[in-house]
């Protein structure tokens, strides 16, 4: 038995891909914002009154602009990392999409109702926006990064003023702080731009997500100059490149910082680090600079244990915040009804054989610690072809479901792609399931080496070799629900899915 500190919390506090956390305190509320890049819903927002327990409540972007460019799966664009801020009793987030310009949105309260995204800049490669309302003198600014894919310029943090209604940008811009001058500094993105003690602090990683460091800067002048320190490295430590965040101060004045840690196919996990202010006036993060792994408990109301819920039973057709479409989803997808269970349509498909290109892909992230995933499947459609499962989706994919044959029969098919590939094939030999429906089960273990199963009603039965899940660019693997059908006229029919479930292993 596993003795917890009631006292204390252990990182990381959200073991899941989370990427790029921006965090911000309303009265005794903090709320928490994320990278979502291509997939829709974007911007989820997570609620937590005591740091360590998060709940997800929402998310602050319906669909991505312009629709027609995120029809199908865009898993390295979109929705880079967004900053969370509070001002003039609105929410505010504003991000990159590294394609367009950096945009914002905004709402009365963190549900909504949000505005439809505004271009406040145009241009490519302009990332991590992050902007700042000066309560000192009024003023409001803006700081953002580059991608060298894009623009052909990195390692640079480029400053703005800002309309005070955060709608455009009051000047060209200037770069404000260079790395490529800073000795042994590169790849400084994702600044977070902030005012204390008379400073203007900008957070900001650099050295790469693998193996970099959090980087802070400090001028008595917005537009500089800055000097530099870092505050949170790896040392001798597990957390390999601590890395883009955000800091927050509770009601009693203690500091916090809320960072990312990159773990391969997991994607980009949180962390939380203890934060005080140095006798030299610089800002000193986790065990004086190296990230903990127990720490004691930030000084605030005790909350139940919480995470972003995973388990669904889809009422009324219905499934919950924790899922998104790899793509803009459309009318048809998913139908409602009076009973239990996810209903998919077997959307018709020239892509069949290749679920990294499919839109209509209903997913959410992979759990970081060793787990189980469940989930019962029933085929509906009568269109030979027809095909639903469940899936770890990354640059190489593996699946489990059912299919319609040529002769009617339904089968149990179990299929994977290596990243190199350009459709599926067999990962064990397909067998009848003559009830059409199966219940399927991966378990996902450690280095997240996924075992697959399926109980087609003669119990638990292995499937196929260990696969290892793999990221996508930017994001981590994901778990998926999908019904599909070859290209062709006129409905395909559905699948249902019930009881989907994640427990521990």
């Amino acid at each position: 038995m596993t003795y917890t500190d009631p006292m204390t919390y252990t990182n990381p506090i959200l073991n899941a891909d989370w990427s790029d956390p921006d965090v911000v305190r309303v009265g005794d509320d903090f709320y928490l914002t994320a990278s979502s890049f291509g997939r829709v819903p974007g911007l989820p927002l997570l609620h937590s009154r005591d740091l360590v327990n998060w709940t997800l409540v929402g998310h602050a972007l319906e669909r991505l602009e312009p629709g027609a460019e995120f029809a199908a799966p865009r898993h390295d664009c979109g929705v880079w990392a967004p900053s969370l801020r509070h001002h003039d009793d609105r929410f505010w987030i504003f991000w990159g999409d590294p394609d367009q310009g950096i945009f914002q949105v905004n709402a009365p309260g963190i549900r909504g109702p949000w505005t439809r995204p505004h271009l406040v800049k145009a241009g490519k490669g302009l990332i991590d926006p992050c902007p700042l309302w000066d309560d000192e003198t009024g003023e409001a600014y803006l700081v953002h990064a580059w991608a060298k894919s894009r623009s052909g310029i990195k390692n640079r943090l480029t400053g703005h003023r800002m309309h005070p209604d955060g709608t455009s940008l009051l000047d060209e811009g200037k770069v404000i702080v260079d790395g490529d001058r800073i000795p042994g500094w590169f790849t400084l993105e994702g600044p977070k731009l902030y005012r204390h003690d008379g400073w203007f602090w900008i957070l900001a990683p650099a050295g790469g997500v693998e193996t970099g460091w959090q980087g802070a800067f400090r001028s008595r002048g917005f537009f500089g100059p800055y000097e530099e320190q870092i505050v949170l490295e790896q040392r001798d430590t597990d957390v390999n490149g601590p890395h883009q965040g955000g800091w927050v101060r509770t009601p009693s004045g203690e500091d916090w910082f809320l960072h990312f840690q990159q773990k391969g196919a997991y994607g980009r996990v949180v962390h939380l680090q203890p934060m005080r202010w140095g006798t030299d006036g610089w800002p000193v993060l986790g065990d004086e600079g190296a990230p903990v792994a127990v720490h004691r408990k930030p000084d605030l109301p005790e909350q139940s244990a919480a995470a972003p819920a995973t388990d669904d039973d889809f009422p009324g057709g219905r499934f919950g915040r924790q899922w998104q479409w790899t793509a803009n989803p459309q009318d048809g997808w998913a139908t409602q009804h009076s009973g239990d269970g996810l209903r998919l349509a077997c959307v018709r498909s020239a892509d069949a054989h290749d679920l990294r290109k499919l839109p209509h892909v209903l997913t959410q992230r992979l759990p970081g610690t060793p787990s189980a995933v469940e989930v019962d499947l029933t085929l509906h459609g009568e269109e030979p072809g027809a095909r639903a499962g469940l899936a770890v989706l990354g640059d190489a994919f593996g699946w489990i479901g059912l299919q319609r044959g040529a002769d009617g029969e339904v089968h149990l098919v179990h299929r994977f792609a290596e990243a190199v590939a350009e459709k599926e094939r067999d990962a064990d030999h397909p067998r009848l399931a003559p009830e059409g429906r199966a219940r399927l089960r991966i378990e996902i273990g450690a280095g997240a080496r996924c075992r697959f199963f399926y109980d087609i009603g003669e119990g638990p039965t292995p499937s196929g070799p260990v696969f290892a899940a793999t990221p996508w660019r930017w994001v981590g693997a994901l778990l998926g629900l999908f019904a599909l059908a070859p290209a062709g006229p006129g409905h395909a029919g559905a699948a249902s899915f019930t009881r989907f479930r994640i427990t521990p292993l």
